[in-house]
């Protein structure tokens, strides 16, 4: 049985309108932990493979950048980052 993945979201969008629209569409789908990081707790490869394909249909994939991160699933300790040497990224 394969187990789900916990991730964050980045991102760095050039345009006031396109960050406004992917700032309201992640609040949709994923916790905000600071102004432009996002965490998504287990979604399925369908749902992370919707999120990615809205994200491509609202940034400027020239001038924008969105990344997703697998966080590895060693645990969790309060005031330690967890290692993110492995980043997943779609744009």
């Amino acid at each position: 049985m394969k187990t789900r993945q916990d991730y964050l979201i980045c991102y760095d969008i050039s345009d006031e309108k396109r960050l406004a629209k992917v700032a309201r569409y992640l609040e949709k789908v994923a916790l905000r932990i600071q102004y432009s990081i996002y965490a998504l707790f287990e979604p399925s490869q369908k749902e992370l493979f919707e999120i990615e394909e809205s994200l491509k249909n609202i940034i400027d994939t020239q001038a924008d950048d969105v990344r997703i991160y697998t966080i590895k699933n060693n645990g969790y300790h309060l005031g330690i980052a967890t290692n993110l040497d492995e980043p997943f990224i779609i744009v």
